[in-house]
């Protein structure tokens, strides 16, 4: 890839839930479904082949490498860098190179795979709304000092962020007509609570590459959020659904 800071954004994405990923490479491209170790949330993520400028699979390979290890190489990552990944299937070891200005060479170890496979939630959504992601960042954000949780209302004309905590209460409105809110598709009113600071990270993570954030959701069921990139492929979470005691 000629963007190695545009592979370091997406691994930063897919780190905020999990330390070891299982990249599951076709011929076609890759594809990544995990859940956090504490199954709250998980992450979907897919690259079809012309993402990349260059791209060869000869053969299905699953590879599970650590994310956080992973990052830790490429923090250093600059505009003007490219980067290469290669499997050494001898040795078990990831190969990266990022090119610039020199040429840093790197490798990390991969793990056996489990080969496990995580099933998609089936959830039917009764609300989604289009926004862009800065705008989705901030609201989180004001939310941050008053709860660790929130509650997401959307009606078919309003869109409202509510936290409820020792310190007081916030909530955020925003109507068809805010100019951050693209579209809003509403079938029956829904409610949930939800964990913010799973939110929270994921959002802050995800809108470094991508400005256009959909969020699904009915009333205390799971949450669906997926990223528009300007690349073709994916990038998804689902996250459960904070359920309050009568």
């Amino acid at each position: 890839m000629v963007n190695a800071k545009l592979w370091k954004s997406l691994i930063g994405a897919i780190s905020t839930l999990i330390d070891e990923a299982e990249f599951k490479i076709y011929a076609e491209g890759i594809k990544l479904r995990a859940m956090d170790p504490s199954h709250v949330a998980m992450v979907d993520f897919e690259w079809i082949k012309t993402v990349f400028d260059e791209y060869y699979c000869d053969k299905h390979t699953i590879l599970r490498v650590n994310v956080n290890e992973m990052l830790k190489l490429l923090r250093r990552v600059g505009n003007e860098e490219s980067i290469e990944l290669s499997l050494d299937e001898k040795t078990n070891r990831l190969k990266i190179k990022l090119k610039g200005s020199y040429t840093r060479n790197f490798s990390i170890p991969t793990f056996e795979a489990t080969e496990e496979e995580t099933p998609k939630p089936r959830v039917i959504f009764n609300a989604k709304v289009r926004l862009t992601s800065k705008c989705l960042k901030e609201v989180l954000n004001d939310a941050m000092p008053i709860s660790d949780h929130v509650r997401l209302n959307i009606t078919k004309e309003r869109f409202i962020i509510e936290a409820l905590g020792d310190l007081g209460s916030v909530s955020i409105e925003l109507t068809k007509e805010s100019e951050d809110v693209l579209d809003l598709d509403v079938r029956d009113n829904s409610s949930a609570i939800f964990s913010l600071s799973y939110l929270s990270d994921i959002v802050k993570a995800a809108s470094i590459i991508s400005e256009v954030a959909n969020i699904e959701f009915s009333t205390d069921m799971p949450i669906k959020m997926s990223f528009e990139m300007s690349q073709e492929g994916k990038l998804e979470y689902y996250l459960a659904p904070r359920i309050e005691n009568p």
